[in-house]
């Protein structure tokens, strides 16, 4: 084999699988966490990258199965009145941009470091006013912010290299929620009938892992823990001026989940690389998150004397299993594809199934400072239905819609720019 082009392929950014990877993973997330900049054997390395990714998700069947109605007085139902008159199909999800930026920096022979900015968790769902669940939901929209600081310590082991990894990053976590509270369709009142719902909060996490490296043949075995994010006080206030009432001031408690990923990548021609990842991401850890109002003297409790509304997720571990191929063809030119399939987190309240992507990205570097890296990948959302499921103690959530949606399609288009020094 050709060791010096191996080496160069250990160090190719296209084939981060994160650039032509799982386009729409479950839970909350948009792009998890990545470090693989720090592996660049550069001594200096910065990197710029984005994805844009389309799902086209579409409800269909859609049956409001709480018909109640809150007037009078407005707005104390739950059901929002009968919006079975209302369309029966919608189209629930958004596009989305997502940015990724970092510097990675040696530091002497033995130790690395790196710091990113990301947006790992996020969602978008808007299926509109007019629609039979604008009582569950007419949009709700979740965004995350993170920064990180890592750093490795390397050392000669065998025929190659030891790394110790650890980090810590910071997350701030913000979003809202709106839903027909009150239907006043023909009554002369004049209110929308929408109930908002906005919430910020923000903790710390950390990480630990190892890593193994033989460049000579392109060699590199990682696995990495992210910790949970601790929340803390998730505040934010009920706004129902819209049914004739105020604006509720309100708390709650949330983790962002832990997640361990192991990947792998090796030679295994002249000029032929194959490589993999197996990702669990801790999505149960966030299941009815309960918002009480501020200042309550009893304890926040689902349907409890001060319950004021909740997120009801329920969700389910995630598991991620992505791998490809990747090929050198010159000193400027590689190119790579990876098949993903990720495990929908949903356990019957949301659309986030099973998600099977194909992705190609290539790579171009017109001189050993530059490269420009570009991918696609498309995917099918797998099909499956929206109702009442119980939780631990038994207590039905889901009970405002049910709905179904079939096999839909989601693309995405990414990007990236690096420069070593």
């Amino acid at each position: 084999m050709n060791n010096l082009r191996l080496k160069a392929l250990l160090g190719a950014g296209c084939f981060s699988l994160a650039l032509i990877g799982a386009a729409h993973a479950g839970g909350l997330e948009r792009s998890g966490y990545n470090i693989d900049l720090l592996f660049d054997p550069a001594p200096v390395a910065g990197e710029l990258s984005g994805t844009y990714v389309m799902p086209e998700r579409k409800i269909k069947n859609a049956v409001d199965t709480d018909t109640s109605s809150g007037f009078p007085p407005p707005g104390t139902g739950p059901g929002g009145g009968d919006l079975n008159s209302r369309s029966s199909s919608a189209d629930d999800s958004e596009s989305y941009f997502v940015p990724r930026m970092g510097i990675k920096v040696g530091v002497g022979p033995h130790l690395d470091c790196m710091g990113d900015y990301s947006q790992p968790w996020g969602i978008h769902s808007a299926p509109g006013l007019n629609w039979a669940g604008a009582n569950s939901n007419i949009e709700t929209k979740i965004k995350s912010e993170n920064f990180a600081g890592t750093c490795s310590y390397k050392m000669d082991v065998g025929k190659g290299q030891f790394r110790f990894i650890g980090g810590v990053f910071y997350q701030d976590i913000s979003g809202f929620k709106e839903r027909l509270v009150q239907d006043f369709t023909g009554l002369p009142v004049p209110l929308s009938g929408v109930g908002r719902i906005d919430l910020e909060g923000n903790g710390v996490g950390w990480r630990i892992g190892a890593a193994y490296e033989i460049p000579e043949i392109a060699l590199r075995a990682s696995l990495v823990y992210n910790s949970a994010v601790d929340l803390g006080d998730v505040t934010g206030d009920v706004d129902l001026t819209q049914v004739g009432r105020g604006v509720v001031p309100v708390v709650g408690t949330a983790s962002m989940p832990q997640s361990v990923e192991f990947k792998v990548q090796s030679g295994i021609a002249p000029d032929w690389l194959a490589f993999g990842s197996v990702k669990w991401v801790d999505w149960s850890v966030l299941q009815i998150v309960n918002f009480c109002a501020v200042g309550a003297p009893v304890p926040c409790t689902y349907g409890g004397p001060s319950f004021v509304t909740s997120l009801d997720l329920l969700y389910r571990d995630g598991w991620t299993v992505s791998g490809g191929i990747g090929h050198k063809f010159n000193d400027r030119w590689s190119a790579a594809a990876t098949l993903t399939w990720d495990r929908g987190t949903t356990t019957g309240l949301s659309t986030q199934t099973d998600t099977w992507t194909v992705g190609a990205g290539a790579s171009f570097s017109p001189n050993q400072n530059v490269e420009v890296r570009f991918g696609g990948a498309v995917g099918i959302l797998t099909s499956g239905s929206v109702g009442v499921v119980l939780d631990k103690d038994g207590i039905p959530h889901g009970t405002d819609v049910s709905y179904d949606f079939g096999n839909d399609l989601v693309t995405a288009l990414s990007a990236s720019f690096k420069v070593k020094w």
